[in-house]
């Protein structure tokens, strides 16, 4: 598709060749990260931490969700300073991938164990709605992954390069206004695609998110390849494909292909897509290895083009847009189900739980006459398929277990990443300040009525796993020198962030403002302060982003 002539290479297998231009893709192209699972098993597993070399301990692991964490103990101000080897503990954090589909009550008690067993009762919903483990040990992990498997769950492709695990609707099968049931779509595509060696080997990451509810509820703007519930005129349900959206330090909203792709093709154009990816995007430098670097060079036209003529061998139809979502996509609360019964969505705070929280969960939702319970991409838990009768019954359990269905503004809409306590790319900690500032602005502002929750996104370093940049208030950890030329941790502050809707461009992505950063110990004063300024400044019916776009300076700081 590219000249070769006068350019430099990017690494695109289907234009430069396999040559690996950097490290990490040399490291790739010495062996399928997937192979290292059976030297876990035969051989570090019996001979320890110690015996893992740095090419698996730091790469091939992680294609089976298995990262190193943070050492206990090191600071801040040593993140990016300091070797690999100076922040890696001896532990693993590991990623269990849940693909969206939720979880049975057996299977949240074989995780819930795995919690108090393995990983000292650590168990953190992600905002993938996948669960994460800290304090595992590699002589653990065959075990672990005895217990996962023997109930059909996995950590296969939880990281690396590779397809991460799906983002789907909490509620799919069950929502009372669903366009269509996309779980028949993602279980076709992990039975023929996740775990092989031929999608194993990507630029960089790859994350999906496929829904059918009008609330819009996986965030599909900021997915490699989206695919939304839609009613086409003539072919009825199916999706509306989007593609190369992501965060992190460049971030850029997916958009339209303007194609409409029914049931039955759906797995087909997932595949078709990865493997554009795959031959097509760059892999010479790690910082513009995501699919959203190559949309942006070609364009959604040429990307479709590419997509239908190399890799479809079809056409698609064009097809509709998705309406604006319908109400709130974090479903929390009871609401009724297509079948008559009811799903109820709780608030864990920033999605921490333990061990035997999972367990008194599964029990809950046992005796509530349930065997599913979902993540959210919100960090939240539903328990689906409850009957009416049984409602006020859970609701009062849950309550005792400190999970509410009916949660304050800030405890509902505060999202946080694993920061500093685990994290090796963190400055500042995140899962704990968070906890603290909820509890702090619910007794500050008990006399204020929000019109809606204000989302407060908490994040440990610039990468955005907490997308600070779709929040409300969306802050950056970072360290500065202060007056004193002593190292600070400070918060960079984004406002106004959302995905109302995708046409807004970049204006979605939030506003910030020159100079405006915020110490940890000053952050429930500044939500305070915005807050108060946002309730009394207001036009009726403004939201909190668009109060942001108008409102001057001095009232944002």
């Amino acid at each position: 598709m590219t000249s070769t002539s006068h350019r430099r290479s990017e690494g695109q297998w289907a234009v430069d060749g396999h040559a690996p231009l950097n490290s990490n893709e040399v490291v790739k192209a010495e062996e399928n990260g997937l192979h290292v699972r059976q030297r876990v098993i035969n051989d570090y597993a019996a001979r320890g931490f110690r015996s893992i070399p740095p090419d698996d301990l730091n790469g091939r692991l992680r294609w089976w969700g298995i990262y190193t964490q943070r050492r206990q103990g090191v600071p801040g101000g040593r993140t990016g300073s300091v070797s690999p080897e100076d922040l890696n503990d001896s532990h693993f954090m590991m990623r269990v991938r849940i693909d969206g589909l939720g979880l049975t009550v057996r299977q949240l008690r074989v995780l819930g164990d795995i919690s108090t067993k393995f990983a000292r009762g650590t168990a953190d919903i992600t905002d993938r709605q996948n669960l994460q483990f800290h304090w595992i040990e590699i002589e653990s992990v065959p075990e672990i992954w005895r217990r996962l498997e023997a109930v059909g769950l996995s950590t296969v492709h939880a990281c690396g390069d590779t397809p991460r695990g799906f983002l789907c609707s909490p509620v799919a099968g069950v929502a009372a206004d669903e366009i269509i049931d996309p779980r028949p779509v993602i279980r076709q595509i992990k039975q023929r695609y996740i775990g092989r060696e031929e999608i194993s080997n990507l630029p960089r990451k790859f994350k999906t998110a496929i829904t059918g509810s009008p609330t819009l509820d996986v965030l599909h703007e900021i997915n490699d390849i989206s695919l939304v519930g839609v009613r086409h005129p003539e072919l009825g349900p199916g999706y509306d494909l989007w593609v190369a959206g992501a965060l992190s330090v460049t971030p850029r909203l997916g958009e339209r292909l303007g194609a409409f792709v029914t049931e039955e093709q759906a797995p087909d154009v997932w595949y078709a897509v990865i493997r554009l990816f795959r031959e097509y995007g760059y892999r010479r430098l790690r910082s513009k290895a995501r699919l959203k670097f190559l949309l942006a060079d070609w364009g959604p036209q040429r990307f479709r083009q590419v997509l239908e003529d190399e890799f479809l061998g079809y056409r698609l139809p064009d097809g509709p847009a998705p309406a604006q979502p319908t109400g709130p996509s974090d479903h929390i609360g009871v609401h009724e189900q297509k079948d008559g019964r009811r799903y109820v969505g709780f608030a864990p705070t920033v999605g921490r739980l333990s061990g035997a929280l999972l367990a008194d969960i599964a029990t809950a939702a046992q005796a509530a006459g349930s065997d599913r319970v979902a993540f959210t991409p919100q960090q939240k838990v539903i328990v689906l398929d409850v009957g009416e009768t049984k409602v006020a019954r859970l609701l009062a359990t849950m309550e005792r277990l400190g999970l509410t269905a009916n949660p304050s503004p800030f405890r509902r809409s505060t999202l946080a990443c694993t920061g500093l306590e685990f994290c090796k790319f963190a400055f500042v900690e995140t899962k704990g300040l968070a906890a603290r500032t909820i509890f702090e602005l619910d007794r500050r502002l008990a006399d204020v009525q929000l019109p809606a929750p204000i989302s407060l996104n908490i994040n440990g370093c610039p990468n955005s796993c907490a997308r600070i940049q779709l929040a409300d208030i969306g802050l950056k950890g970072q360290l500065q020198q202060n007056a004193e030329g002593t190292q600070e941790f400070i918060f960079q502050v984004h406002l106004g962030g959302g995905l109302e809707s995708a046409q807004r461009g970049q204006a979605g992505l939030g506003r910030t403002l020159r100079g405006l950063k915020i110490g940890v110990a000053e952050l429930p004063d500044y939500v305070e302060r915005v807050s108060r300024r946002f309730v009394a400044e207001r036009e009726p019916d403004e939201s909190f982003a668009k109060w942001v776009q108008r409102a001057p300076e001095e009232s944002l700081r």
